[in-house]
């Protein structure tokens, strides 16, 4: 009869699935670290593509305005100056013409409030060609506010903003709409862009026919 007998001091413990679970999670972070390896490559080419786009970006834009420095010096040469005038002259007349009244009174109608009265409406050209409109009203502080907030939901009128104000003198009058003059009121500039009406065909055909013509002159 054979005894068998145990001399070990511990217990057998079997770390064979123990390893097992350990390789297999060694391969798992292998895997996420390749992956991460691969978005990190592909995210730093797509930062170089970025940032080449945008170096081919800011040398273009630095061609062009060399490009249009040149060209102004050369339209300012003496030769060329009378030829300069008169393209101003062309643009700040196309953008009078462009001016609409009647669709300017329109929006005013719609959202002028009460106890704010216009005292002048004065298109003005800036040296870009675009046309601004400076309005001067008469009424109470809170009205004028409110006057720029509904000039904000207007179809002519762009970005308005309140200027400066001042007491209202009595008898005051100027610009291309006078009203009179509320007792104790205050007057307000009121600086506005303007959204022109839509050309139609007839009158863009027109205005390109006169600029031809001007020219071959």
């Amino acid at each position: 009869m054979r005894i068998s007998v145990n001399l070990a001091t511990k217990p057998f413990v079997e770390l064979r699935p123990l390893f097992a679970r350990l390789r297999l999670a060694m391969i798992a972070l292998a895997v996420l670290a390749v992956g991460l390896g691969f978005w990190l490559h592909a995210l730093n080419g797509q930062g170089r593509v970025a940032q080449a786009q945008m170096d081919a970006l800011k040398t273009k834009t630095r061609h062009f305005q060399q490009e249009r420095q040149m060209n102004e010096a050369r339209m300012r040469q003496p030769q060329n100056m009378a030829v300069l005038e008169r393209s101003q002259f062309l643009n700040a007349l196309f953008a009078r013409k462009s001016f609409s009244w009647t669709a300017v009174m329109m929006d005013l109608e719609k959202v002028l409030p009460v106890g704010v009265q216009v005292t002048s409406i004065e298109p003005v050209i800036t040296k870009n060609g675009d046309v601004n409109i400076r309005l001067r009203v008469s009424g109470d502080r809170d009205r004028a506010v409110q006057l720029v907030r509904n000039l904000e939901t207007s179809q002519r009128f762009v970005s308005p903003r309140l200027a400066n104000e001042a007491a209202q003198k009595q008898g005051s009058q100027g610009g291309n709409v006078v009203q009179a003059a509320m007792p104790g009121a205050v007057e307000f500039d009121i600086l506005s862009g303007y959204n022109p009406l839509p050309e139609s065909p007839s009158k863009g055909k027109a205005a390109t026919e006169a600029t031809g013509a001007g020219d071959s002159r």
